[in-house]
């Protein structure tokens, strides 16, 4: 192995063990996806829903769905 690229792992090797001491002795409390992660997914939800909701029933788009099947064709007029 070249000696440049030992190095660099042996570096590697000793940060991760240095990161893993430090969390070991770290105590951790909820972070804010742990306290508020389920909220806010439901209220997004709740919200997508509620104005879906109120674009198809109140807005009165039309939504040109396809004419296929009640759409015939006229004749033609010959002059």
């Amino acid at each position: 192995m070249f000696p440049l690229a030992r190095s660099a792992l042996s570096l590697s090797a000793r940060g991760i063990q240095r990161i893993a001491a430090r969390q070991s002795h770290h105590k951790t409390g909820p972070d804010f996806h742990d306290k508020y992660g389920n909220a806010i997914l439901a209220s997004g939800f709740v919200f997508c829903v509620s104005i879906w909701s109120y674009v198809l029933t109140q807005t009165g788009i039309t939504w040109n769905f396809s004419p296929v099947g009640r759409v015939t064709p006229k004749e033609w007029k010959d002059q």
